[in-house]
């Protein structure tokens, strides 16, 4: 029953897609990709405009635990204004994706869609983790694990432990909890820029996660504070756009160019 009661709390996951892509007015990739251990994977590619200095860039974004990729065409039509290309794609288990999700089988999710960009011609360098809230937890695994030009936490916790901790004080959480998406433990091996944001108004992760991740990263880093609740980063649309270009001034200037070939 703890088990089922964590699993139940950590992830979830919507099956029903709620918008289908289009409605960003745009073309893209409906794309189907599989992870290491066989699983289906799905996810949508938007290509940046063609005339945007940023157009290398690539942001593979890995959501929180609820709902799937048509619940963040929001989120992708804020990064595509900063001249970034957007990959959203679903863990296993969460809308067209199969499978049952789970802490390594995330981690795996992750490095498919890495994978599935760099055989598009993408190089690792060029391709910024955007996690948000449990997504954070999957990026900076991800920037263990794979080349990364940058890291981007947006509204995450330190780790599964602290958050349990606060939101079940009654439960022994440190003990005996099996899922642990320890974030601030991977930030000090952390070797590429990284950048905190969040709002001190979030109600379920606490502004002191942000402030123990950011104390805990890597220069060079940047802390970005956004408005609004745990769900709302884009309450103030033009503060979040506003820190994504000045997190992207971080980044190493030597990045790798990408071919209209390869591109295509």
């Amino acid at each position: 029953m703890l088990r089922w009661f964590e699993h139940s709390q950590v992830y979830r996951p919507d099956r029903v897609l709620d918008a289908t892509g289009h409605e960003l007015g745009r073309p893209f990739e409906d794309v189907l990709f599989k992870a290491k251990d066989g699983v289906q994977l799905h996810g949508w590619f938007f290509l940046a405009n063609s005339d945007s200095h940023q157009s290398d860039l690539c942001v593979l974004v890995c959501h929180g635990n609820a709902g799937n990729i048509s619940h963040r065409l929001d989120l992708c039509g804020t990064l595509l204004e900063c001249g970034l290309s957007v990959f959203l794609f679903d863990y296993r288990g969460y809308g067209r994706s199969e499978g049952i999700p789970g802490e390594e089988g995330t981690y795996l999710d992750a490095q498919a869609a890495y994978e599935w960009l760099r055989k598009k011609g993408i190089p690792g360098r060029n391709i910024i983790a955007f996690g948000e809230s449990l997504g954070g937890g999957i990026a900076s695994e991800l920037a263990l694990r794979e080349t990364l030009g940058g890291v981007i936490l947006q509204s995450t916790f330190s780790c599964i432990a602290d958050l349990g901790s606060e939101l079940f004080p009654w439960l022994p959480v440190r003990w005996l909890g099996s899922i642990k998406y320890n974030t601030c433990s991977k930030l000090p091996r952390i070797g590429v820029p990284v950048m905190v944001m969040h709002s001190r108004a979030d109600a379920l992760i606490a502004y002191h996660h942000a402030e123990k991740n950011f104390a805990l990263a890597n220069e060079p880093k940047l802390f970005w504070e956004v408005r609004g609740d745990h769900n709302e980063p884009l309450l103030e649309r033009d503060q979040f756009i506003t820190g994504i270009r000045a997190f992207l001034k971080l980044l190493p200037p030597q990045r790798v160019g990408v071919s209209s070939h390869e591109r295509a």
